[in-house]
């Protein structure tokens, strides 16, 4: 029986633009935790919540970083930057909190609630509540970078693609969807197979659906007002081979726009391979870019 209206509007979820942000935690000396804030409600899934990292005492809307995981976009969790990562102490968002971002790491429907564009119009609804809860929170959105590590670096290239953000780091993700099967070693990916990550994502086997896996592929969307993008990846990369990152850098080259390519020698996927101190510099290097991108607040914008 369906609903009355007065019904159906008593048992609506809050908008989470208006919703009351929970309570703090503070996981580190200067740092405050909103955790599981929900962003978006898709109907027959999981509220979509992202948790949010702040200094402590800060002065003036602060620059964001945007996070998104990994897993093949079928797994994964917000609360990690990577397995390489899970130990550290002071947490890595913890640490950008304290190197002065907001970082909100963002939950998306993964491949087996949603296929693609679904994740990309999440994260893209992510960025839509930050504006909205802007100045209550006190960010400057037009100060944001995407970051990411494999399908979450795919995700954070496609919102960099389509939204007017201040810059990219993209960590051994993919990023064309059509030449990943021949750029992995003879035998180890068949692309007529309905079951690979990448074949869930577009809900088709990529041989069979090239044009979706076209669409699904950062380097289809690049142009020459992409914001600058810092991309790190393994050379011995057996999971997304380091071919993928070359070729987002060469199609970005290619339309004139500013890319800093850097293959991580002896890197597999997830940083797995790297002593403590050369995976320490794959995140002091994309600290460091992510400064640059938004080192200056914008002038106001102009009624």
């Amino acid at each position: 029986m369906p609903l009355t209206t007065d019904l159906a509007a008593f048992l609506a979820p809050p908008a989470p633009e208006q919703s009351p942000l929970p309570p703090a935690a503070h996981p580190a000396p200067g740092v405050r935790l909103l955790r599981g804030v929900p962003y978006a409600h898709r109907e027959g899934v999981r509220p979509l919540e992202l948790d949010l990292w702040l200094p402590d005492g800060t002065h003036g809307p602060l620059p964001v970083v945007l996070y998104l995981h990994g897993g093949g976009w079928r797994a994964g969790t917000r609360t990690e930057m990577g397995p390489r990562f899970r130990h550290w102490s002071p947490h890595p968002f913890a640490r950008l909190a304290q190197a002065g971002f907001a970082v909100a790491s963002v939950d998306y429907r993964l491949s087996g609630e949603a296929v693609h564009p679904a994740q990309l119009d999440d994260t893209t609804a992510a960025l839509g509540w930050l504006d909205a809860r802007a100045d209550e929170i006190g960010l400057d959105t037009r100060r944001t970078v995407a970051w990411g590590e494999s399908a979450g670096a795919h995700l954070a290239a496609l919102l960099a693609l389509s939204a007017p953000l201040s810059g990219c780091v993209a960590w051994y993700g993919p990023t064309d969807l059509t030449t990943l099967p021949g750029q992995c070693p003879p035998g180890a990916y068949d692309a007529s197979d309905p079951t690979t990550r990448e074949a869930l994502l577009i809900g088709a086997a990529i041989a069979d659906a090239p044009d979706l896996a076209r669409a699904a592929s950062p380097v289809t969307h690049v142009h020459a007002d992409a914001p600058p993008f810092l991309v790190l990846h393994g050379t011995e990369d057996a999971l997304i081979p380091l071919a993928q990152g070359e070729q987002l850098a060469a199609a970005l080259r290619q339309v004139g726009a500013g890319v800093d390519f850097r293959p991580v020698p002896g890197a597999d996927h997830g940083w797995a391979g790297l002593a403590d101190d050369e995976a320490e510099r794959c995140f002091t290097a994309s600290l460091a870019f992510a400064h640059a991108c938004t080192a200056s607040p914008l002038p106001p914008v102009n009624p």
